[in-house]
């Protein structure tokens, strides 16, 4: 007897094959049809298909299939991102497992460990999106580390700094100790954390007397260069011009004035620590103090710190407490909730820190793309985020482009055995340009930057960069057949939670390399959570698999659940009886 139950399935990997066969999907420029077309943001390598990719791809789908049926030539551009953290944290641990530590290998070595850890695994959410039923022209699809896409962001990084934009520079930046490298401000995420108050007495050198400081951070206070009070505070003035000593290392360091001080934080006095807080590097600068880095890249405790060489940073929070209470140096102890930077990619707790690092100089650059978003030449749908896009861009720093990592697009820049520098493409081109600096260079083996960029300075290229990676290197270069056909593209579908990472920083480019924005409109999804509310994740467990789903509901039963749960740009709660 014949079974009459609908199986999702069978159905529909029978008729994708026959799409794929037909080539209905594909896409090529015909001055006949009017252009529609979409860029994927491109996942991870590292990626694997989760609900959140299920709505976002569920709706470029719609949009596409939609100018599809409507007779315009549609294109749905496929790729991924070769993401240098993410990556790099995972071909760590397939090292680990197989008793390889990545500091026992050459660059060369590890990028070929890269390289096969990315053919094994790093097509997978790209299958997984053809299960989902996705319509994308996958002959298109672009990596990020593909050799023209490399070339290209190599291209960018020289031209920008040819005009000026791009600078070398000590400057306080956001460390990550676990990824051991350097991150953009967009890349730590704040959270309120309980943490404690500890109130430590520093003894006034020649006398009995002692001033009292209040910190969340004792285990820096073997990098204090001074103590900072408020000049109008008259509980300290008869302190000025005199000197404290660090409690555990007996160090003395001076007592300065500012205004900078609030009278009412604490006990109104500011240890001064320039290595290791933005505020205090600026306080130190101000007042020509020391800066004496007491931290490890892997937070670590350094010689010069004195004591507890070798502690993590928090392991050594603890011990200096206990040290400091068995020294009747700590007064007393109080919880106190305060604003903690992690690593948006490791989690781990950022740590200030001064270092020499390349930056992106965001203040010119960034103006087109404020103006063509606040006129609505770009519109954000729902418009609520032309508030948060605003706030962004008129306060925006200058973009740290600059990571500690093996995988990923290095920085073209050339060293002589001085330490000089030139940026150029290849070793020779940098030769020639040392040699047109100075007649007199003796030829010698440069050595390149270890560095890579970070990799959102080439994912910013991406709406260009798919269809023609040509037009970076030349300003005459008027693109290609198919930039020039798709080029702007129409919708882009993303997460608000990279509307400054990767969006804002696509119109930045779209502005300075083709004079026109990237895409007409942005449509912003919401979080996908359960249904009572919470942010559906691996962790807490209340996310389920979609391909478990699919299997169950079949992919277009699981896409409309998910578009009866959605509403533009706000958040929904996903229900799989909405898929039943």
């Amino acid at each position: 007897m014949l079974s009459t139950k609908y199986n999702p399935a069978e159905v529909e990997s029978k008729w994708y094959s026959y799409w794929m066969k037909k080539g209905f999907f594909h896409s090529e420029p015909n001055s006949k049809k009017e252009p529609y077309c979409i860029v994927i943001p491109p996942p991870n390598v590292t990626g694997v298909l989760h609900m959140g990719h299920m709505l976002n791809n569920t709706i470029q789908d719609i949009l596409i299939r939609k100018a599809r049926m409507e007779g315009k030539e549609a294109c749905w551009v496929p790729g991924t991102d070769h993401a240098s953290i993410a990556t790099e944290a995972k071909v760590v641990a397939m090292l680990k497992e197989r008793g390889i530590k990545k500091s026992d290998l050459s660059r060369e070595e590890f990028l070929k460990y890269a390289w096969e850890w990315k053919e094994k695994y790093g097509g997978i959410i790209l299958e997984q999106l053809r299960k989902l039923g996705a319509s994308c022209h996958w002959d298109r699809t672009k990596f990020t580390l593909d050799p023209d896409y490399y070339d290209a962001v190599i291209d960018v990084f020289i031209d920008l700094y040819e005009k000026g934009n791009i600078y070398r520079g000590m400057r306080m930046v956001n460390w990550d100790p676990v990824g051991k490298t350097a991150l953009s401000d967009d890349e730590v995420n704040h959270k309120d954390v309980q943490s404690k108050l500890y109130y430590i007495n520093y003894a006034i050198e020649g006398s009995n007397e002692f001033i009292t400081i209040a910190t969340v951070r004792p285990e820096t206070i073997m990098a204090d260069t001074a103590i900072c009070v408020n000049p109008a505070d008259e509980r300290y003035k008869h302190l000025r011009g005199k000197k404290a000593v660090i409690p555990l290392i007996n160090r003395a360091i001076s007592i300065i004035e500012d205004e900078y001080v609030a009278m009412d934080f604490g006990t109104g006095c500011l240890k001064v620590t320039p290595a290791h807080d933005i505020n205090d590097y600026e306080l130190g600068k101000k007042h020509q103090l020391e800066v004496i880095d007491i931290l490890n890249d892997d937070g670590t405790l350094n010689d010069k710190a004195k004591i507890l060489i070798g502690e993590d940073r928090f392991v050594a929070r603890k011990k200096i407490a206990k040290l400091l209470e068995e020294n009747n140096q700590l007064s007393k102890v109080e919880d106190y909730k305060s604003s903690v930077g992690f690593s948006e990619r490791t989690d781990a707790v950022i740590e200030p820190r001064l270092s020499l690092q390349w930056f992106l100089k965001m203040k010119q650059i960034t103006q087109p793309a404020l103006k063509h978003v606040m006129n609505d030449d770009i519109q954000l749908i729902p418009p609520k985020f032309k508030n948060t896009y605003s706030h962004w861009m008129e306060n925006v720093r200058d973009w740290c482009i600059s990571r500690q990592l093996w995988w990923g697009h290095r920085i073209p820049a050339w060293y002589d055995d001085e330490g000089s520098y030139v940026v150029a493409k290849t070793e020779e081109e940098a030769l020639a340009k040392f040699k047109t600096q100075n007649p007199s260079f003796k030829f010698q083996k440069l050595k390149q930057d270890p560095d890579v960029m970070d990799t959102w300075f080439s994912s910013w290229l991406w709406p260009i960069a798919v269809f023609d990676t040509t037009v970076f290197k030349d300003p005459a270069n008027k693109g290609n057949r198919d930039v020039n056909y798709y080029y702007p593209t129409n919708y882009l579908v993303t997460a608000p939670e990279i509307l400054f990472f990767w969006v804002a920083r696509m119109i930045i480019a779209g502005y300075e390399y083709m004079d026109e924005r990237p895409f007409k409109d942005v449509y912003l999804t919401g979080i996908v959570r359960d249904k009572g509310g919470r942010k559906m994740s691996k962790s807490l467990g209340n996310s389920p698999d979609p391909l478990e789903l699919m299997k169950q509901y079949g992919a277009y039963g699981v896409r409309i659940g998910m578009l009866f749960s959605s509403a533009a740009g706000n958040d929904l709660l996903f229900d799989e009886k909405q898929c039943e």
